[in-house]
């Protein structure tokens, strides 16, 4: 069999108030030329197919669209949706039966038979190759709240949340066990943070606060051939474990990921084993450009900005023009910042999509010492504008600011 892994879509995302359908488009639209080129058996799509619970009708269509089409090129492909944090179980789920109908089986939830038992049926996914045989078994299990998890007694200082998760997998995988013939492989997706997975900033959602949700490697038996997983953003292999692997979002969703290579994978099973993992690289519709590389001061950002050459090559419709990031090291406030910037890009090809701020100033607290409850009565808040100039700008606060900030701090009523 041929696998395709692809996850964390995140249809409808937009960058800094700029929606990015045209890159989303453009990603399925190589996406779908990639299946039917090679030939695959399988898409495995491991979570956040949209950026939030409530989609809009444009990113729903581009979703159902791509799924009917992909069947309509590859009609012996096996497609599996799980949902993602980010995603709506019931909204995802909520189309199933006509999906399922043309070759796609959505799971948005952990279902549960009448006694309350969680249906392990519906986890366990058979796959089947080109002639209709089934192939491969799938553990498609998606991202799970505390409430979806089987209650087991966890070991004295473990997490009830990750005990449940690991005895979830091995109910599946036991079940998987009991249906599989010689020959055939068992896969399991996965939406979750994995130990020492690298993230991406600005961009990932802690599914936990505290980090608990991260699970150990050991989750996933041996018997278990390739794990699919979703929710980091860069492609990475989990514990040196070659076979159990993030593939990454497909398009650069914040400036964090401007150096990422954004692919989607490619697994080779043959006689129930993997034969080969490789990466298939995704064009970039949109490029993401940081000026300058590090933050640096006011005048060297705007010359760069004025020597700013995109026109080479790129096209004049905004929805392809450059999404710029701008990297100001500030040494005191600059009121007219945003204005400055613009007209040093005015008539250029590109989106002003923000402007990091910095400073060189030492990184201190309030105050040197930690105070007592008493010292922070006694501070005025003039006192804590003055410090916090300093923290920041490594400089006094000029007269004319803290003559600015004794006038918005008069209210009514006050001498």
């Amino acid at each position: 069999m041929r696998l395709l892994h692809t996850s964390d879509w995140h249809l409808g995302q937009s960058l800094h108030n700029f929606e990015r359908t045209y890159e989303h488009q453009r990603f399925l639209d190589w996406l779908l030329d990639t299946v039917a080129a090679e030939q695959a058996d399988a898409l495995l799509i491991a979570g956040d197919i949209f950026d939030n619970a409530n989609p809009s009708a444009v990113s729903q269509k581009q979703l159902y669209r791509f799924l009917q089409q992909a069947r309509e090129r590859v009609p012996h492909l096996n497609l599996v949706v799980i949902a993602g944090n980010h995603d709506s179980p019931g909204r995802l789920e909520a189309p199933g039966p006509l999906l399922e109908a043309h070759g796609t089986r959505v799971v948005g939830s952990v279902q549960r038979k009448a006694d309350g038992e969680i249906d392990l049926e519906q986890l366990v996914l058979p796959l089947t190759g080109r002639g209709g045989a089934v192939e491969a078994w799938c553990l498609a299990v998606p991202f799970l709240r505390p409430g979806d998890v089987p209650r087991v007694a966890a070991e004295e200082g473990a997490d009830p949340y990750l005990a449940g998760i690991a005895l979830l997998y091995k109910q599946a995988l036991e079940l998987a066990l009991s249906k599989r013939q010689p020959g055939q492989a068992i896969l399991a997706m996965g939406h979750c943070h994995m130990v020492d997975g690298q993230m991406s900033n600005d961009s990932e959602r802690r599914i936990v606060i505290g980090g608990t949700e991260m699970l150990p490697a050991g989750i996933f038996d041996p018997a278990i051939v390739y794990a699919a997983l979703g929710h980091l953003h860069l492609a990475q292999s989990v514990g040196k474990q070659q076979h159990i692997r993030y593939c990454g979002s497909p398009i650069p969703l914040s400036f964090a990921e401007v150096g990422y290579q954004h692919q989607i994978l490619r697994i080779d099973i043959e006689g129930g084993e993997v034969r080969e993992i490789a990466p298939l690289m995704v064009p970039r519709a949109v490029q993401l450009l940081r000026i300058p590389a590090k933050p640096a001061p006011l005048a060297q950002v705007l010359e760069e900005l004025a020597a700013l050459d995109v026109l080479d090559g790129q096209p004049a419709e905004p929805e392809q023009q450059p999404f710029l990031e701008v990297r100001v090291r500030l040494d005191a406030p600059e009121p007219g910042l945003r204005a400055r910037i613009e007209a040093a890009l005015d008539g250029k090809p590109v989106r002003l999509a923000k402007i990091e701020t910095s400073s060189a100033a030492r990184s201190t607290s309030i105050d040197d010492e930690v105070m007592t409850l008493d010292q922070l009565e006694q501070l005025k808040p003039d006192d804590i504008f003055r410090q916090l100039y300093r923290q920041r700008f490594d400089n006094d606060a000029p007269t004319d600011q803290l003559s600015a900030f004794a006038e918005l701090m008069l209210t009514p009523g006050q001498p």
